[in-house]
């Protein structure tokens, strides 16, 4: 755990950008096509938690990413080489470009400054998308990790992030995973090794304005 002098430094709102990942009406929402996940997400606070974040870096001045895994209803460019992706295509509720599955889920706002960078292919956030290009003429130096899940997606946006030359900061209480345990061991033996590892109220707490709780 880093010093509040050295979290500071890295979390510059002129050179940090938030990343929520997966955060999707079908992903953690109500009508979600992986329900357990979903439930873990809301009941752990996670996802109330990356809305806090949210709302800081709105606040801060910090850029916010939304990365959205979606497909379009054709299956056309999408990847079928993980058993993953097939059985991803076999779930009741789809991710399909332009429909409500691909809204960023309440309680999380999107201001107009927010970009939303989606992916058709792939199980990164950042590789074969905009992000990286995106972060860069933003001149953002650290990333900060926030969504689902924490069994694939948000590590491999924290490695991605890694290996670009980014600090990948990962508040530990607002990404989830199934099951439940899980999550606390991928931060413990694997993030913990490449990225900061943090609470969402220390990261409110390094940004303009502090923390604002309902």
């Amino acid at each position: 755990m880093p010093s509040k002098n050295q979290l500071a430094e890295q979390l510059d709102p002129a050179t940090t950008a938030l990343l929520t990942v997966e955060c999707q009406q079908g992903v953690v929402g109500p009508g979600s096509a992986l329900p357990e996940l979903a439930e873990e997400a809301r009941s752990s606070g996670a996802l109330d938690r990356v809305a806090l974040l949210v709302a800081a870096a709105h606040r801060a001045g910090v850029q916010v990413l939304h990365a959205v895994a979606e497909r379009r209803p054709d299956g056309r460019g999408a990847s079928g080489n993980a058993r993953l992706f097939r059985a991803a295509g076999r779930l009741p509720v789809q991710q399909h470009s332009g429909t409500e599955a691909v809204r960023v889920a309440a309680p999380i706002e999107v201001a107009a400054e927010d970009l939303i960078v989606r992916r058709l292919h792939g199980l990164s956030p950042l590789a074969g998308t905009d992000v990286d290009a995106l972060l860069r003429n933003l001149g953002c130096r650290t990333l900060v990790v926030t969504g689902v899940s924490a069994n694939v997606a948000v590590p491999n946006a924290v490695f991605d992030a890694v290996n670009l030359g980014y600090t990948a900061v990962v508040p530990s209480d607002a990404i989830a995973g199934v099951p439940a345990d899980y999550t606390p061991a991928m931060i413990r033996n694997t993030l913990a090794l490449v990225a900061t590892i943090t609470r969402t109220d220390d990261i409110l707490a390094c940004w303009p304005g502090g923390p604002v709780r309902e």
